[in-house]
C-alpha cells in the first residue's frame, strides 16, 4: 500500500505529502524513508528532527514546534496509529495443520504443533502440547515443557528452558481511546527475543513488543506466574521471582533481583544490581547498586525503619 492509500482509508488529508511504498510501522529511532512512525507526547517531539521515517504522525498541538516536509498532523496520532495497525496486523499461524517436517536431533513428542518456516537448532525437547507459530527460530539445547505458546516470529536462543502453560509472545495490553471512550485494539507487530541460557518458570506470559521487540537478555531466571509487558528489556541475569508485573517498556540493567509481586510503572529504568523487596511498588527509576522496598518505593533501610516505627505504634 502507497501511503496515500493508507491515508484515505484513515480518512486523513495527504496535504501534498509525498507519496511512496509504505514498508512497516516502525518506531521514532528505527525508521526509514519507507516506513511511518508516531509522536504524541512533547518529551519525544526532540525525535522527529532525527526520524527517517517517510510520514510522522504528530499531535495537532505540537504543530507550532514542529516543522518538516514528513509530518501529518492529526488531532489524536496516539488512536490514529491504533487504527494503522490494524492495516499491518498477521496471522500467527498460515496453515491449520502442522507440518511433519523432520528436525535433525531434536526430539519433538506427538501433539504439538509446529508452523511454517519454524527453525529448531539440535538437542532440544518439545513437550506435549506445545504449539509453535510461524516463523519462530529456536536454538540448542532448548527444553520446552507441554502446553507452552510461542507465537509468531519470537527467536529463541540456547540453552533455554521453558516451563508449562507460558506464553511467548502474545499481544500486549495496549488500546487507543475514542472521544466517546472506546478502545481501539493496537495490533501488536514486533517480537519477543530470549537470548542464551535464560529460564522461564510456569504460567509466565511475556508480550511482544508494540513495533520492535521485547527483549530478555542471556542468563536472566524468571518465575512461575511473572508477567512482563510489551517493549520490556530484561537485563543479563536478572531475577524476577513468582507474581512480578512489569508494566509496558520497563529495562532493567544486569543482575537486577525482584522479590515476588513487584510490580513497575511503565517507561521505567531499574540500574544494574538493583534489589526491591517483594511487593515493592516501582513508581520512578532506580538508580544501580541500589536496595528498594515498600509501596510508595523507598531506599530499603528507611522502608524497614518506618514499618518498625507503624509496629510500635500499636504497642
Amino acid at each position: 500500500m502507497t501511503l496515500h492509500e493508507i491515508l484515505k482509508r484513515l480518512n486523513i488529508d495527504s496535504n501534498g505529502i509525498k507519496d511512496f511504498q509504505v514498508s512497516s510501522l516502525q518506531s521514532p529511532q528505527y525508521a526509514t524513508k519507507y516506513d511511518i512512525s508516531y509522536i504524541n507526547d512533547k518529551k519525544y517531539i526532540d525525535l522527529v528532527d532525527k526520524c527517517e521515517a517517510g510520514a510522522i504522525l504528530v499531535d495537532i498541538q505540537y504543530k507550532d514546534i514542529v516543522i518538516g516536509d514528513n509530518i501529518i498532523f492529526v488531532e489524536n496520532s496516539y488512536l490514529v496509529f491504533a487504527n494503522l495497525t490494524h492495516l499491518f496486523k498477521y496471522d500467527q499461524i498460515k496453515n491449520t495443520q502442522s507440518k511433519s517436517k523432520e528436525y535433525k536431533d531434536t526430539k519433538i513428542y506427538e501433539g504439538v504443533f509446529i508452523g511454517e518456516d519454524v527453525i529448531i537448532g539440535s538437542n532440544s525437547i518439545i513437550m506435549p502440547g506445545s504449539v509453535i507459530c510461524d516463523n519462530v527460530k529456536i536454538g540448542n539445547n532448548v527444553k520446552i515443557y507441554p502446553n507452552v505458546t510461542i507465537y509468531k516470529d519470537s527467536i529463541i536462543g540456547n540453552n533455554v528452558i521453558i516451563h508449562s502453560g507460558s506464553v511467548i509472545g502474545c499481544d500486549g495490553f495496549g488500546y487507543a481511546h475514542t472521544s466517546d471512550g472506546q478502545h481501539i485494539k493496537i495490533e501488536h507487530l514486533g517480537n519477543v527475543i530470549i537470548e542464551d541460557d535464560v529460564e522461564i518458570g510456569a504460567n509466565t506470559t511475556i508480550d511482544r513488543a508494540v513495533l520492535d521487540s521485547t527483549i530478555i537478555k542471556k542468563g536472566a531466571k524468571i518465575d512461575n506466574l511473572v508477567q512482563i509487558g510489551h517493549n520490556c528489556i530484561i537485563g543479563e541475569h536478572t531475577i524476577l521471582v513468582s507474581q512480578v508485573g512489569f508494566a509496558g517498556s520497563t529495562t532493567t540493567g544486569r543482575n537486577v533481583v525482584c522479590g515476588g509481586q513487584v510490580g513497575t510503572g511503565g517507561h521505567l529504568h531499574i540500574g544494574d544490581f538493583v534489589q526491591i523487596a517483594g511487593r515493592g511498588a516501582v513508581s520512578k527509576s532506580l538508580p544501580p547498586n541500589t536496595k528498594w522496598g515498600g509501596h510508595p518505593i523507598m531506599e530499603l533501610k528507611t522502608w524497614q525503619k518506618l514499618q518498625v516505627k507503624i509496629r510500635n505504634l500499636l504497642k
